[in-house]
Parts: C-alpha cells; sequence; structure tokens
C-alpha cells in the first residue's frame, strides 16, 4: 500500500491527509513535533484572552483520526534522505514514505538582534510561543511591561492579547503609520489612532537596537536606535513577520529558496515530494499574489488541490481572487481584490476612499483610472459579502457599479446602521484621491 507522509499537522497538510483520505486508501502518517492533534492557530489568541480552552481549538473529536485512519506522529523530522524516501527524527528513529508532502508552516522572522535568546522574548506563532507568553506575560504584577517589535495582522493580535491582563504594550513601528507596507496611507492612519485608543503606547519610526537582559537571562528591556533610548520591560515579542520553516531541508536535495520552490501542480524538482502551504514559494508568481503566501485559506486550497494530484487526477492550483480577513481591536477588516498602498501602486490605478465621522469605518476602492474597471476593495468596520465581490471582480465591473449596488454586497444584519447612501453621496461630490 502506497504510504503518504505529511510533515506538518496545520490546516495545509490536514485538509490534504482528508481529502486523499476521501479520495483513496493509502496509508497517511501526519507528523508534527508541534501539538498531538491538529488546532486552529487563528484561535491561539483566544486561549490566552480566556475566551476559549486549548480543547476548544481543536476542531476535531479524538477518535477523528482513527476513524479516517490517519496515523499522527509526534516528531521532529532532522532531515530529509529523498534517495532512499526516508525520514530522520531527531529521536534517532525514521521513517519511509512512498510519496512526501511537507507542509512544516512559518517560523518567526528575526533580524539577528543581541538579546533574542533571552527568557521572555518570543514571537506568535505556535503553540509552544503561546505557552512562553503565557510564562512569562502571565499578568500585569509579574510583568507590567511589554515591547512589541513591529506591527502587522500578529502584531495587533499580541497587543490585544497582552492589553487583556493590563500589561501597558509599547509597540514599536519603523513606519510612520501602523501597516502602511500593506495599506493606502488614510487606512493605516486611521489603524494607529484606534490601537492608540486602546492604551497601546505605538511608537512609530522607531527601530529596535538590541535586547538587554539580566543577570539571570531574563529580559529587563530594550534599547532603540533612536537616541539609545532604554524601555524597560519583561517580556518582548517579535512580530516583525514569518518565514517559512525549511531549515531542516538544507542537504535534502530539494530546491528553496525563500519557501520550498514549486509549481503550479505543488510539486518540488524531486519526483514525489510537494510543499504547500506557508512553506511552498511558487516559482512563477500567480497575477499579484507574493511568491510565499502566509494565510490560512491558500494553505486550505493548496492542500485539497494537492490531495486530486497525489490520488491521480493532475490537479493545478488556482487561488483566485486575493482576499483576506483579520480584526484589529474592534474593527474588522476585510480585502478583495488589490488595493496597493502608494509605493506599490501602478500609474494606472486610482482609489476612491470614504471614512465615516467615527473614525472606526472606512472603505478604498481601487480602480484603472482610464476603464474606471473595479480593481479592489479595503472595508474596516463594515463586512462585505465574499461572493459578490467575487463576482464583481470576475465581471469587471466599474467602479460607478460598485458604490452605487454596495448595498448588494453588504453583510451586516438589517438593525446594523448602512453608510452606502453616505459612500455614495461623498464619490459623486468629490474627485478619487490617489494618495
Amino acid at each position: 500500500m502506497e504510504h503518504i507522509v505529511i510533515i506538518g499537522n496545520g490546516i495545509a497538510g490536514v485538509t490534504a491527509a482528508r481529502h486523499i483520505r476521501k479520495l483513496s486508501d493509502k496509508k497517511i502518517t501526519i507528523i508534527s513535533a508541534e501539538a498531538d492533534h491538529f488546532f486552529s492557530r487563528t484561535a491561539l489568541m483566544y486561549v490566552y484572552m480566556g475566551h476559549m480552552r486549548w480543547r476548544d481549538i481543536e476542531p476535531y473529536e479524538k477518535g477523528f483520526w482513527k476513524k479516517n485512519r490517519l496515523e499522527l506522529k509526534k516528531g521532529l523530522v532532522k532531515n530529509v534522505d529523498t534517495a532512499s524516501k526516508t525520514l530522520q527524527f531527531s529521536e534517532a528513529d525514521s521513517m519511509n514514505y512512498d510519496k512526501l508532502i511537507i507542509a512544516c508552516g512559518s517560523v518567526t522572522n528575526t533580524f539577528g538582534w543581541e538579546g533574542l535568546d533571552l527568557n521572555g522574548v518570543g514571537g506568535m506563532v505556535s503553540k509552544q510561543d503561546l505557552e512562553d507568553i503565557e510564562k512569562f506575560a502571565p499578568n500585569n504584577k509579574e510583568c507590567p511591561n511589554a515591547v512589541i517589535v513591529g506591527g502587522g495582522l500578529i502584531g495587533v493580535e499580541l497587543a490585544e492579547m497582552l492589553r487583556t491582563r493590563n500589561i501597558h504594550v509599547t509597540m514599536l513601528v519603523r513606519e510612520n503609520a501602523f501597516w502602511t507596507n500593506a495599506l493606502p496611507a488614510g487606512e493605516a492612519e486611521m489603524l494607529s489612532r484606534h490601537i492608540q485608543s486602546h492604551g497601546v503606547h505605538l511608537r512609530h519610526e522607531t527601530n529596535l537596537d538590541k535586547i538587554i537582559g539580566d543577570e539571570n537571562g531574563n529580559v529587563k528591556g530594550v534599547i532603540l536606535k533612536e537616541g539609545q533610548e532604554e524601555i524597560p520591560c519583561k517580556f518582548v515579542g517579535i512580530t516583525t513577520g514569518v518565514k517559512p520553516n525549511i531549515q531542516f531541508l538544507k542537504d535534502s536535495g530539494i530546491d528553496t529558496d525563500r519557501g520550498i520552490l514549486v509549481n503550479r501542480k505543488l510539486e518540488t524538482n524531486v519526483e514525489d515530494v510537494f510543499a504547500i502551504g506557508d512553506c511552498a514559494q511558487q516559482r512563477q508568481t500567480i497575477g499579484n499574489r507574493a511568491p510565499v503566501e502566509a494565510v490560512w485559506y491558500t494553505g486550505r486550497m493548496m492542500g485539497e488541490a494537492l490531495a486530486q494530484t497525489i490520488c491521480g487526477k493532475s490537479f493545478e492550483y488556482n487561488p483566485g481572487h486575493w482576499f483576506n480577513s483579520a480584526k484589529f481591536f474592534d474593527i474588522e477588516y476585510q480585502t478583495y481584490g488589490w488595493v496597493q498602498p502608494k509605493d506599490r501602486r501602478k500609474d494606472s490605478e486610482a482609489q476612491f476612499h470614504w471614512k465615516c465621522t467615527s473614525d472606526q469605518r472606512c472603505i478604498t476602492v481601487s480602480y484603472h483610472k482610464e476603464t474606471g474597471e473595479f480593481l479592489g476593495i479595503n472595508t474596516f468596520g463594515i463586512r462585505m459579502k465574499h461572493e459578490v465581490m467575487d463576482q464583481w471582480l470576475n465581471e469587471k465591473r466599474s467602479i460607478d457599479f460598485v458604490i452605487e449596488n454596495l448595498k448588494q454586497a453588504n453583510f451586516d444584519p438589517e438593525f446594523y446602521k448602512k453608510y452606502e447612501s453616505e459612500i455614495l453621496s461623498e464619490f459623486k461630490q468629490n474627485q478619487p484621491i490617489t494618495t
């Protein structure tokens, strides 16, 4: 019986296993050094915040794995011998495979700062990261002050977590507003104000120089590059992005760059070896998408696509239009298509921006200057229907059509206040802006 081995039990690996099982009777083994069972990584923050328990973020019952004949192995893969199709574990045992799926995810991206090895320095990517945060920042008595280095989605999640325990948070952001490498200026500035309103000391245009510790190897503060200012703290969260977890493949013969290089079928350069999820890097980018996408839904889609190929039906990964969603404290965020910050915007693109007087809701619509074609939309505090936005992008609707028909896309229940008339009125009164 053909043996399919999957390294990683995140959304990509488990989705591949589930769909391979639906299509075949192949032997399937899922390997993880992180946790015994698959869990919802996006829900990790709610365990720390007390909204959920560990068992609440496991979507499958314990008997699911046996019922579906999915074998689980707790272990750390040390290296991969593709010639003999053998995995070597750090525990000194080994395992053979017929086909190998690498779905080992991401690790925190660090930049060689002094003090990264101190107790109380960590990211917010894995189960172990959350356990360390619980250990070193359990409450505001043992950890009155924390510093977060970097912004983005992980940074604001960590800030919200720590604030629920009344820990004073200083967040260091290199840019002049929050997440300007992904958002237009108006949105980034609104988010900065919102984050600050939740008691976070957001330091713009500020860079970490080094982390300093005490005589016991514990964090006692950080030093900033600007003026060598010292900020005392007991915990330092590193949220400067993630990178593919591929160090163990160094001598495997599998081609890597930032991630594991794959084609549209998610095949590597080595026969019978595939890569999916955060660790995979497309050899040829798909539209405007990044070659490496550390996004939950793309991992799921890769798992589904690869299962078809593994089971004899050659299938290419095609993620469709870009979309994503997140939450910044009280503000929900959605994006469909492409809404670029100014430094990445093409000359042919323009944007219309509307902001509510509450300073907690806004939209930005991107469109083609000459044709008026709708290219994408960001929404903050206003939820839209995915299927409607996807359809409008497919149909290449105009910005006029989108603005005039926003009511069709509104996802919110009818008792929520609607803003379509205000948005349409401002669109008609003002020329769309491009900054």
